[in-house]
């Protein structure tokens, strides 16, 4: 029997406008959705190359790099996480996890795939790492690879990065980088700290749409690459080949694979708006806007799921459910009654929180004041009253 064309198709896409302030993806700008309107140009066009080195040039600022391989993975924060493991280890290398949420444990499930001998070193959810304590998981285990997660967004937590590098080199380890959910909210100097790898995400503060992952290899972690015993078991992820075809080597860039052209419009027009704001500024309107969040939620009663306001990522604030409320429910009056999302918890956090993203085009003193609001409504409708919490 012939297969029809499907009825769902015969009528015009209608995409209901929602605001985002759950952990992302968030709204992107106007500017940005516009930019992805132009012409699609073939992934080796001269034109096309030349949106891709602004591109370089962008996440150079944004990572505060002078490394020579900065490109993109043509996939969301994952890609880049899939990326770091497969470029980096090979079958019987050690890396040490720093795991104090979900993305420690999806980091360490993908070194396992790769057939690295993954070590472990644990933080309860809300707390992050001291230096002794790193130094210390450096010192028993001696990874070629330290990963650490810069903004836990399962649990709210940043972890400071200044002096891992350090230590990292004592012990003569790589250390690579999660910032998909930090990058642009808080300070970032790779060169400076001493990052090897370090990755993000084009949805969250950059605010462009879910499609490319950021990635910067330090001249170690390259030679590290190419000093491998094995190919990288992933072409698709292969830093070598996706630095060429990026501009990132002195050869003529070779065919790859073919380029998401459109979403890299709209990732260069987004880096152009942040670049246009200034980092310090980007910082501190992402801590103005976290502490406004937190003062409101504490106005009416609720408490922050991590406990030490210095602890936290300000990119997503994670708030605690109070005994006897159903979560869910507050989730759900969010978005009937005024389209906005917001976020339950994830992995350890799992039916423990609310989360509340403010990133980039998003994070707006207008849009804390909704969400302030809307919990207070919520919490009303659920019975709840501040003598309560």
């Amino acid at each position: 029997m012939a297969v029809t064309p499907p009825k769902s198709l015969t009528r015009s896409l209608d995409v209901p406008a929602k605001l985002l302030m759950g952990p992302g993806p968030v709204n992107a700008p106007p500017r940005v959705l516009q930019a992805m309107t132009n012409p699609v140009l073939g992934h080796l066009h001269p034109e096309f190359c030349m949106v891709m080195d602004e591109v370089k040039d962008g996440l150079r600022y944004l990572f505060q790099t002078q490394a020579e391989v900065v490109c993109c993975i043509s996939g969301t924060g994952h890609a880049g996480m899939e990326a770091t493991m497969a470029n980096l280890l090979e079958r019987g290398d050690v890396i040490l996890i720093a795991d104090n949420g979900i993305w420690g444990e999806r980091a360490a499930e993908m070194a396992r795939r790769h057939e690295a001998d993954v070590r472990v070193t644990k933080k309860p959810p809300g707390e992050n790492f001291s230096l002794m304590e790193l130094d210390l998981a450096l010192a028993e285990h001696k990874p070629l690879v330290l990963f650490v997660v810069q903004g836990e967004s399962s649990t709210g937590v940043l972890q400071p990065l200044e002096g891992i590098g350090s230590l990292c080199q004592k012990h003569g380890a790589l250390l690579a980088v999660d910032c998909v959910a930090s990058l642009g909210g808080v300070p970032m100097y790779m060169d400076k700290w001493g990052i090897d790898v370090l990755y993000s995400g084009s949805q969250k503060v950059i605010s462009a749409p879910p499609a490319v992952a950021p990635i910067a290899f330090s001249d170690r972690a390259i030679k590290r690459v190419k000093g491998r015993k094995t190919p990288v078991r992933s072409f698709y992820t292969d830093i070598l080949w996706l630095a060429n075809y990026w501009g990132c080597d002195e050869g003529p860039r070779k065919y790859h694979h073919t380029g998401p052209v459109s979403s890299i419009y709209a990732l260069r027009e987004a880096l152009a708006i942040a670049c246009d704001e200034g980092l310090e500024s980007l910082w501190n309107r992402h801590r103005l806007c976290s502490k406004k969040l937190s003062d409101g939620l504490a106005n009416l009663g609720l408490e922050m799921f991590v406990s030490d306001p210095a602890k936290r990522v300000p990119t997503v604030n994670t708030i605690k459910v109070p005994e006897g409320v159903d979560f869910m429910k507050v989730i759900k009056h969010f978005m009937s009654k005024y389209r906005v999302e917001i976020s339950g918890g994830l992995g350890p956090s799992a039916g423990k929180v609310w989360r509340v993203g403010l990133m980039g085009h998003n994070c707006t003193e207008d849009n804390v004041d909704l969400v302030l609001k809307i919990f207070k409504e919520a919490l009303a409708e659920a019975g709840v009253t501040m003598s309560k919490l």
